[in-house]
């Protein structure tokens, strides 16, 4: 049962699900696999459609929602997990973010509840963040949204708690929650869970890396022990095998392969920029780009002092980080996808399950630790197909970790340097005059304050004398302002920095190329191997050999070839032309006496 993504995909909410047709489904334990495969090829026969989804069968208000949502074909992970939980099966699913899990789990939960009238929640689903609680949330609204008796409720802490409790008395089908809120409600008797009967974990792996895992297990033995689970992660690690094996009941596995990944759609570049010259980078960098922004950093400190530098810079930013009260940073989001926020200071956990559609830039002022946190960070733009551009500050110390990182991501990632005063004004120039042409093509203009404005010119004229040159003149002026329209700061340290790092790099290479000429040399005829009767049994270290060499002979160190220490003897490479008297000496030389 093989399946392939269809170059069509669409939706904002599938997560970027546009990978291509190299992409590979392995599947484990498909006992129903015959019967499935049928049921796809009865529909496959019926009437010509171009809306991949009606092959699962699904009821006419979930296909009207799909349709709103621009959704025409299933991704890889949907074409394999819905028919499998369509039937009611254990599913173990592995793919990472971006390829339309939420979806491949939601839409046959919904289907399945389509006509339930039971007041308690049927379905729970369990997720490592509160945002990505309300992320989930959100999507199960959106996809049921033609029916008007399907109910979601998002329990998850920073929040009241009286909110919560009045939704969950109400008639309610899923509810999605972190696990110390639902464990919370569970002890308290306010979320009633014996009319569970679907599980599902989402970014399993996630939790454990939060130290979830005796949290997840205490709910797991609370629920009813007849229950379809669902567990999706994006990497499997042996405790996330355990929790299947322990748990779920001859699953479906499916592992999600792709070989274009979802983060070749984002731009990945980097600069060198040395520690105290950070923030003078970012600020250049935002002036090329600072419309719908997310600068990463590691602390939750370091968010509030480079919002604070980047208001009193001019830009509209806010802070997300774990001290903000959950309905701020409900709010914070709200603003920042309309539009009254362009740029967004942020740490990696704050940030997690994030997904605004006018991000086009993310900013790793900080190196991440790893290349999940690297995935997850530019994960925020290119989302859902679109285009996106990250941005990775490297200091020298980081070099190593940079290389690290394109080869466990295996992309190379692009570097660039840090914008002249030259780059900036001629970007300045050109957003002043897009923005007068932009001015001047509106085709929906107030009829109001086009009458105020040839009020003014015809005033300008008559009152004042000015023709239309002098007007343009004002007018430039008034955008303008008093302020130094050109950027003519000291920019040479940008240079020096450039300069600095390649002059680093040729020395590193001219090292390395020593290093390899004096490794040729060791193995010329001009070097004789001596045998010493000392090893590692004796304590002995190269530095030891080196310093009794020298000290006892007139042998400079730097001529000392090769040295292999062994349990109860060393070999040591010496130049061939040895006067006898040295040679008499080295006879003679103890080495940690």
């Amino acid at each position: 049962m093989a399946f392939k993504k269809d170059s069509n995909s669409l939706g904002s909410e599938q997560e970027n699900s546009q990978n291509d047709d190299s992409s590979l489904l392995e599947f484990k334990n498909l006992d129903n696999k015959k019967e499935i495969e049928s049921q796809l090829l009865e529909v496959s026969k019926g009437e010509d459609n171009d809306n991949g989804f009606l092959e699962f069968g699904f009821n006419q208000s979930i296909l009207n929602s799909l349709i709103n949502k621009g959704y025409k074909n299933p991704t890889p992970i949907q074409k394999a997990a819905i028919p499998e939980l369509m039937l009611g099966r254990d599913l173990l699913g592995q793919a990472q973010t971006g390829t339309g899990k939420t979806a491949a789990f939601a839409l046959p939960l919904i289907e399945k509840l389509t006509d339930n009238k039971e007041l308690n929640a049927k379905v729970l689903v369990m997720t490592p963040t509160r945002e990505l609680a309300t992320q989930v949330a959100e999507s199960f609204k959106s996809y049921s949204s033609e029916s008007s008796n399907f109910k979601t409720v998002a329990i998850y802490g920073g929040t009241d708690y009286r909110n919560q409790i009045s939704a969950l008395k109400r008639k309610v089908d899923v509810v999605v929650g972190t696990p110390g809120r639902i464990m919370d409600h569970i002890r308290q008797g306010t979320f009633k869970i014996k009319d569970i009967n679907c599980l599902v974990l989402d970014e399993a792996d996630e939790m454990l890396n939060m130290g979830f895992l005796e949290d997840i297990e205490w709910i797991i033995d609370q629920l009813p022990e007849n229950k379809q689970m669902v567990l999706f992660s994006a990497t499997m690690p042996n405790e996330i095998r355990n929790i299947a094996k322990k748990y779920l009941n001859d699953p479906a596995e499916i592992l999600i392969k792709s070989v274009k990944k979802e983060t070749q759609l984002i731009s990945q570049k980097f600069l060198y920029v040395q520690r105290h010259h950070k923030l003078d980078a970012l600020k250049r960098i935002l002036e090329l780009n600072n419309e719908g922004v997310i600068i990463f950093v590691r602390t939750k400190l370091l968010t509030t002092s480079i919002a604070e530098a980047l208001e009193n810079s001019g830009h509209t930013v806010a802070v997300l980080n774990g001290d903000i009260p959950q309905n701020q940073r409900e709010n914070t989001v709200d603003r920042l996808k309309k539009g009254f926020i362009n740029i967004l200071v942020a740490t990696d956990v704050a940030a997690r399950g994030l997904d605004v559609e006018r991000i086009k830039l993310v900013v790793n002022y900080d190196f991440p630790f790893d290349k999940e946190t690297y995935t997850h960070r530019i994960g925020r733009t290119g989302r859902a197909g679109r285009s996106g551009e990250a941005i990775l500050f490297v200091n020298l110390r980081e070099k190593h970790f940079l290389r690290n990182l394109e080869n466990s991501t295996r992309t190379k990632i692009e570097e660039i340097n840090i914008p002249s005063n030259k780059i900036i004004n001629e970007k300045r120039m050109e957003k002043l005059i897009d923005s007068f042409n932009e001015s001047s093509l509106a085709k929906d203009e107030n009829e109001e304050n086009k009458a105020l404005i040839i009020d003014v010119l015809d005033n300008l004229k008559e009152k004042y004398s000015m023709d239309d040159s002098n007007i343009a003149m004002a007018a430039i002026n008034l955008v303008i302002g008093n302020k130094s329209f050109f950027v003519n700061d000291d920019d040479s340290w940008i240079n020096k920095q450039n300069n600095t790092d390649r002059n680093r790099s040729n020395r590193n290479n001219n090292n390395r190329m020593r290093n390899s000429s004096r490794r040729n040399n060791y193995q010329n005829d001009s070097f004789e191997t001596y045998k010493f009767n000392f090893g590692k049994f004796d304590g002995v270290r190269v530095a030891n050999i080196i310093s009794s060499i020298c000290n006892s002979t007139n042998i400079n160190g730097r001529s000392i070839g090769k040295i292999q220490i062994f349990n109860d003897y060393s070999l040591v490479d010496l130049p061939r032309d040895l006067h006898r008297e040295t040679k008499n000496k080295l006879k003679k030389i103890k080495v940690r006496n």
